[in-house]
């Protein structure tokens, strides 16, 4: 039996192209992640570093590995939805060859088997090319890390000999996930098929397709609602995962959908194409199967994307107005610590707040070192609108502390230890503030601990001044750098954002590689036995360039479908995440990513485009009559 895998796999090559390609992708980066994983997962710390420069150090690490988990995870869940999507297709190609097969006496175990055997080729082959690419791209894991600022200059990870097994269980593994539904739909197949001048398409959205398709939806849909109901901090990945469950739940559905969104299409490819759209909405009623595959990796691209995307943005939005609407000042000026009474002096200050930034270590949360700021109650309260849950702020002074909700501190009225240093304190709680966008998770009284580098003055000028002249006079004192409140926000918000930036970069290139391969393969899967079917066109008057205009057009409303389907994933992530930013703030922020948004529509159109055009071409090279009686 794995003889005969071997000889259709060897003439049926083409097909298994992008599936190979995707696989090999696959295990290189699945190798490559977990070399780095590991290599980040216990780094090599200097000695001699202070305690703030060593967590620095070991945060970078942290959000390193989490990176590397994330590219684990979105590699694996790509390249098994894309090779189950290239095996689903191409059994549906094949049915009449598999009913041939079964009406010479194949059983239906013998069917699986024969696409088991498949898949361990298809699999082989890729595990093979992914070990070896697996090495350079380990190299760019490594500098990329480096150059995005996770890990130090220096970084290195080590080859370890026993990858090679985890590489060919990865490769054998999704070609075998990858095919598994496809075989068994291929059992099914009646042996009477091969005696019909073309068999029958079977039913494109099956049972598996429903109960799948079902799960992920109601998942995914739960996933929204919880994300509405938790912390911040466990809102985002939440709200990411809800896109990826929802981008499964569509591909499972696609074929359900297709019909209903190329009807809606059908219209306006008419007016467009004339003649040829015509055709096209006609293929795209009758080529479900084949439009839903196309479309599949279209929908994967645009919800991870888009999602990701406009989550980033969302966050950096509603970060923006969260500190806009928290900070009452005009100025702020970073200078060194006890420039407060010379600031309060100058001509048109009404009021200067005193923050300096503190790092410490909670002895309740596994000594983590976390970061505050210790302030003034009173210049605070007078600089900066303040939202209390229970508790007074105006009592932070002596040993106490204010906290955030959701972070798992002790609540009003308890205590709090601490170290700084080699000191340790207890603290009482003595207020608890809303959960915030922000990194500033605690509230100390100034002067308790030491601080960390230059102090942070917010400045609020007379209403009869002008901010503008205050700020000059203060530069012209040379007491510190002064921007403008809403100036400094922005920087804020930027040096937040930036590693949530750096993540969307890898993850981003990876997903894009990922789906342009998927795309291309999808195309030309479809082209693949669709020669005789341009042939007929051609002999009923049609000419090689109408044939070619009217799959352009078909191609053109599958990207819509996909770029539809996959927009509503990615709505969906930004509902979730606007309702957990609502519940945490107070502000309804969605900000949607237009331009990215447009972008991933025009470069998936040009791609299939493209690609549509020269499978056509390809398909109607020879004369219409020889294609016909292929």
């Amino acid at each position: 039996m794995l003889r005969l895998s071997w000889s259709t796999f060897r003439e049926r090559w083409q097909l298994f192209a992008g599936a190979i390609i995707t696989v090999c992708l696959g295990v290189a980066l699945v190798q490559s992640s977990l070399l780095v994983l590991l290599a980040a997962a216990v780094p090599d710390v200097p000695a001699g570093l202070s305690e703030a420069d060593e967590a620095a150090l070991r945060d970078g690490y942290v959000a390193a590995v989490s990176l590397l988990a994330m590219v684990l995870g979105v590699a694996a869940f790509v390249a098994v939805f894309i090779v189950a999507s290239t095996f689903a297709f191409t059994v549906a190609q094949r049915r009449r060859d598999l009913a041939l097969f079964r009406l010479t006496g194949a059983s239906r175990r013998q069917v699986r088997v024969l696409l088991t055997g498949e898949a361990l080729l298809l699999g082989a082959v890729g595990t093979a090319l992914g070990v070896v690419l697996g090495l350079p791209v380990m190299r760019f894991e490594g500098w990329l890390l480096v150059h995005l600022d996770f890990v130090p200059p220096g970084f290195t990870v080590a080859w370890r000999p026993w990858i090679i097994a985890v590489s060919a269980g990865t490769g054998l593994g999704v070609a075998v996930l990858g095919v598994l539904g496809a075989s068994r739909r291929a059992s099914r197949v009646r042996p009477l098929e091969a005696l019909r001048e073309t068999g029958p398409a079977g039913r494109v959205m099956t049972a598996p397709r429903w109960v799948t398709g079902t799960i992920f939806l109601a998942g995914g849909a739960a996933m929204l609602i919880l994300t509405s109901v938790v912390d911040g901090d466990a809102a985002v990945p939440l709200a990411l995962n809800a896109c990826i469950v929802l981008v499964a739940a569509f591909g499972a559905l696609a074929p359900l959908v297709v019909p209903l969104v190329g009807g809606v299409l059908g219209g306006l490819v008419r007016v467009l194409g004339g003649p040829t759209g015509l055709l096209a909405h006609a293929n795209l009623r009758d080529g479900v199967r084949r439009s839903a595959a196309t479309a599949a990796p279209i929908m994967v691209l645009v919800g991870l994307v888009a999602g990701l995307g406009g989550t980033l943005g969302t966050i950096t939005v509603a970060s923006r107005q969260e500190m806009e609407r928290t900070v009452d000042a005009d100025l702020v000026v970073t200078a060194a610590p006890g420039q407060a009474t010379r600031l309060s002096t100058m001509d048109g200050v009404r009021t200067v707040s005193a923050q300096a930034p503190v790092s410490f270590k909670l002895l309740s949360d596994d000594s983590e070192l976390v970061d505050g700021i210790a302030v003034d109650p009173a210049a605070y309260a007078r600089t900066h609108r303040i939202r209390q849950i229970s508790g007074d702020l105006g009592q932070l002074r002596g040993k106490a502390i204010a906290v955030t909700r959701g972070y798992g501190m002790p609540g009003l009225g308890a205590t709090a230890r601490v170290r700084v240093g080699s000191e340790e304190m207890d603290l009482r709680v003595v207020a608890v503030l809303p959960a915030t966008l922000s990194n500033t998770q605690f509230l100390l009284p100034l002067g308790l601990l030491p601080a960390d580098g230059p102090a942070r003055y917010v400045v609020k000028v007379d209403r009869a001044a002008d901010a503008g002249a205050v700020a000059e006079r203060i530069r012209a004192a040379r007491l510190g750098d002064v921007s403008t409140v809403a100036g400094w926000i922005r920087g804020e918000v930027r040096e937040q954002q930036r590693t949530s930036l750096n993540v969307m970069i890898a993850l981003l290139g990876m997903a894009m590689v990922y789906t342009i391969i998927a795309m291309v393969n999808a195309v030309v899967v479809a082209a693949a036995d669709r020669g005789p079917e341009f042939a007929a066109f051609r002999l009923t008057g049609m000419s090689r360039a109408q044939v070619v205009w009217a799959a352009l057009w078909e191609s053109l409303a599958v990207v819509a479908v996909g770029v539809l389907l996959g927009g509503l994933a990615a709505a969906g992530t930004l509902v979730g995440l606007a309702w957990a930013i609502s519940r945490m703030t107070g502000l309804t922020v969605v900000a949607v990513p237009w331009q990215l948004f447009g972008a991933l529509t025009v470069g998936a159109a040009a791609v299939v485009g493209v690609t549509s055009i020269l499978t056509t071409r390809a398909a109607t090279r020879r004369l219409a009559i020889r294609g016909a009686a292929t």
